[in-house]
């Protein structure tokens, strides 16, 4: 029987350092390319794409076919985990998803404790057929919204500047949150299981706005569950991979990566490179950090962010990413200058 195809971006997951790093994008499948915007077009709106597994699947291979990342991210959004707890879920053009604010005590009491299977299920159809087209190459990745970003977003009913109604409900009511936290932690669990089972190579827990913390709500809110869900996954599926991104972490990270034992975290531009060579990247693989402006920007620019990402971080266990999601207005042509930059390094 013939060895099995390395996996670059799971090599690296698995403790390999790779001289070439391997490359993909966050938010890699949506709105800067116009095969998704034409599909969009076609099936309606943004979750008319998400529940339908055969098109969620189309427009993750999308970026893939074009590009030849390292990895395919399934095609889903962060409020998937409260549509499926029973919490309504619209979107609106330009302005993101939009829910019933959750924000009250009495109301957490009320709310729905597990994930509702029918509402994952697309998704996880999705990452199989995915999985049947992919190249053995290339790692499949899911994905989750981590506690403490979903809940900022259930409390408000939307996403809101610095955070702050889930911040004061936090300290208001700090049990009720806490109820929260804990029930938006198991859902978390029982969905990367889910991907997992579903054919995911390793999953990514997004915690988009961790950076709105304090210290100790930092590791109260971001930490702490982010432990408890690598713990709960790893019981259900052993030597399950596992990437943190808990954004806007800075000095918090090293002790992140202590407490949550993650196989690799990505790290935003704002990031020292010295602390993260010096006190994670000698602990685990790190994923970033290309600033999403700089990719906008192009040109020399461009050729010398990617430049300074490379020698900041290839000498260790390295994916090469952006900071943060590409936005929708970036051109085609930068991307392709970017992977073509990465793919010519050899460190």
């Amino acid at each position: 029987m013939p060895a099995p195809a390395a996996k670059p971006v799971l090599d690296v997951l698995a403790g390999q350092r790779q001289a070439n790093p391997p490359v993909w994008m966050m938010r890699q499948a949506g709105r800067y390319l116009s095969e998704y915007r034409e599909l969009r077009a076609k099936a309606g709106g943004f979750l008319d794409l998400v529940f339908n597994a055969e098109l969620s699947a189309e427009i993750t291979l999308q970026p893939i076919r074009r590009f030849g990342f390292d990895a395919a991210i399934i095609f889903s959004d962060l409020p998937l985990i409260p549509h499926a707890l029973g919490r309504h879920v619209r979107y609106e053009t330009g302005e993101g998803p939009r829910l019933e604010p959750l924000d009250t005590p009495a109301a957490i009491d009320a709310m729905q404790t597990r994930v509702d299977p029918s509402v994952i299920a697309p998704t996880c159809e999705a990452l199989r057929i995915v999985k049947r087209e992919l190249d053995a190459r290339t790692t499949l990745l899911g994905f989750c919204g981590a506690p403490w970003t979903v809940a900022t977003y259930m409390v408000a009913g939307q996403g809101t500047p610095d955070q702050v109604p889930a911040r004061l409900f936090a300290y208001r009511y700090p049990d009720a949150f806490a109820r929260l936290i804990d029930i938006l932690a198991d859902a978390a669990i029982d969905f990367l299981v889910a991907q997992l089972d579903a054919g995911a190579d390793a999953v990514q827990l997004f915690d988009t706005w961790a950076g709105a913390l304090p210290s100790a709500g930092f590791a109260k809110w971001v930490t702490a569950p982010a432990q408890k869900i690598v713990a709960g996954v790893r019981a259900k599926r052993p030597g399950a991979k596992i990437i943190g991104f808990p954004r806007g972490a800075a000095s918090n990270l090293p002790a992140f990566v202590d407490a949550t034992s993650v196989d690799a975290v990505s790290i935003d531009w704002t990031a020292e490179p010295s602390l993260i060579r010096e006190r994670v990247q000698n602990k685990v693989a790190v994923q970033g950090n290309l600033d999403p402006m700089a990719l906008l920007a192009g040109g020399d620019a461009l050729d010398r962010a990617v430049d300074d990402v490379l020698t900041n971080f290839s000498g260790g266990r390295f994916i090469f990413n952006l900071g943060h999601g590409i936005t929708q207005d970036t051109p085609i042509a930068n991307v392709e200058r970017m992977v073509k930059r990465v793919r010519a390094f050899k460190g």
